[in-house]
């Protein structure tokens, strides 16, 4: 079921739609179970800008920086939010060497860039974030829960 359909403008736009599904749609979600979400989009669409904006909605005023070469990147604010990007993994297995079961197994948010490389390894998603580039500034983000 799809929840949200914007067309966001701005960087500025993509990290409000972030905020406003967190306050409307995730913390609403929260329990003793990990919610698993999908950010699915080609490079350059805004998925670790979103990921920017979803750890700032739990108070996170750090840097976010897409966890393309570390695989996983931890926020631990009031829930544990886990960043992973499952770009560079060449065998779903990798996942296992990085210990996916543990960020598996209690509250906490796990986000997954490449859901589709960690086939088999990882859980299928409460929701999928979809973003597509409409022109260099604009972007269009799809949000579906399943």
């Amino acid at each position: 079921m799809i929840i949200y359909d914007i067309h966001a403008g701005s960087v500025e736009q993509t990290l409000q739609t972030a905020d406003l599904f967190v306050k409307n749609a995730l913390l609403t979600n929260i329990g003793d179970q990990p919610i698993v979400i999908y950010l699915v989009g080609d490079l350059g669409t805004g998925k670790t800008t979103f990921m920017r904006g979803l750890v700032a909605s739990f108070g996170f005023t750090g840097p976010v920086k897409s966890p393309t070469y570390t695989i996983v990147e931890s926020y631990m604010e009031a829930i544990p939010i886990y960043h992973f990007d499952l770009y560079r993994l060449e065998q779903p297995m990798e996942l296992e060497l990085i210990g996916i079961r543990d960020y598996l197994q209690a509250a906490a948010i796990c986000c997954f860039e490449w859901p589709d490389k960690g086939i088999g390894h990882i859980p299928d998603p409460d929701f999928i974030i979809q973003l597509s580039i409409i022109n260099d500034y604009s972007r269009q983000i799809c949000i579906s829960k399943l």
